[in-house]
């Protein structure tokens, strides 16, 4: 089957879906090159299996944004400087991998990459990223004019002597995130929860808001490799970097507005700012998502199995009364009354 699967949905749009699986092995290459050059960039591609090239793709449409999930086996692919050139991309791409270890060839070097980091490059330089085992990625395709006014204030951080003869700004070469400072590993995670939601085509996701958080995030971390100050916007941003700290957190009793203020490099105050739109605060926040887990624990299949006790541990309280008398002031009736109403398990 060759064609390419046409979807929409209301809220995000699915643009195209492709898949190697049913297609002949010696065609699989021509075929996943051919749906690229269309759906995404052109490019060339390598498969050394035996079972030649397993890939599937998903590209969605976000506003003035593209994304493409993609899975696949050990392959390479290939923008070379006579792809550059015949198949004009004006682009910045921001990739995250979800899966797997891949190395990024540019025409300055090499960047390795694991699984949970973020490769930000331009798509009109050369380049190639192999991924030596199977593989899952995110890719967010910005147009390259938008990254700069939205993502860089403007510009795309480069020195002049390193751009090419076409007008406009481009990178000087790709960043890679993640590995830096607490902050850069906490908005790369913030991001990649975000995506994976979008990617997964979860409801409650406004389409609007959902771009204007990805471009947000992008740009704090360039900010966080450029040292540029935070823009207007950035308190959106920044809240869902904390609420995705904080849900990733909650076992740890330790996690308190300070500790997340230090990985957010801000102080406890200008968090506060952040929790303030919301009409809560960071301690309450948190009580809020521990006791809310801990009531799905009771009361979801499997509460039979498990103790009042270890739910009170498992989601942050040190203390098993503390817990009880909050959970009672939070639901009006106590953990051992919300585990007599869970539900049957199926």
């Amino acid at each position: 089957m060759r064609e390419h699967q046409e979807v929409a949905l209301s809220a995000l749009s699915v643009i195209s879906r492709a898949t190697t699986e049913h297609v002949d092995p010696a065609d699989r290459i021509d075929y996943w090159q051919d749906y690229n050059r269309k759906a995404l960039v052109g490019l060339s591609c390598t498969s050394y299996s035996e079972r030649g090239l397993l890939a599937r793709q998903t590209n969605l449409e976000l506003g003035g944004l593209r994304l493409a999930e993609i899975t696949g086996n050990a392959h390479a692919i290939e923008r070379s400087p006579q792809t550059v050139r015949s198949a004009p991309k004006d682009s910045v791409f921001a990739t995250l991998l979800l899966k797997g270890e891949a190395v990024f060839l540019h025409e300055n070097g090499c960047l390795a990459a694991t699984a949970g980091e973020l490769v930000v490059y331009d798509t009109r330089r050369p380049y190639l990223f192999g991924f030596s085992s199977s593989m899952r990625q995110i890719l967010v395709d910005v147009p390259r004019e938008v990254f700069a006014r939205e993502c860089v204030g403007g510009g795309v951080p480069g020195p002049a002597s390193s751009r090419p003869a076409s007008s406009g700004p481009t990178l000087s070469g790709p960043m890679l995130f993640g590995r830096g400072t607490a902050r850069e590993g906490a908005l790369v995670a913030a991001l990649g929860s975000l995506l994976g939601g979008l990617a997964a085509l979860r409801d409650g996701h406004d389409p609007a808001d959902a771009e204007r958080a990805v471009l947000d995030l992008l740009r704090q971390l360039a900010e966080e490799r450029t040292g540029g100050r935070p823009g207007p916007g950035a308190y959106r941003s920044q809240l869902i970097v904390a609420e995705d700290y904080i849900e990733r957190h909650l076992h740890d009793p330790c996690l308190g507005a300070a500790q997340v203020a230090g990985v957010m490099g801000v102080s406890v105050r200008h968090l506060a700012r952040i929790f303030e739109p919301s009409g809560t605060t960071p301690a309450r926040h948190i009580m809020e998502r521990r006791l809310t887990r801990a009531y799905e624990a009771l009361t979801g299949p499997g509460a039979a199995a498990t103790t009042i006790a270890d739910v009170a541990h498992r989601w942050g309280f040190s203390s098993q009364a503390h817990f009880a008398r909050l959970f009672r002031a939070r639901f009006g009736l106590t953990p051992s009354e919300a585990r007599a109403r869970r539900e049957p398990a199926t």
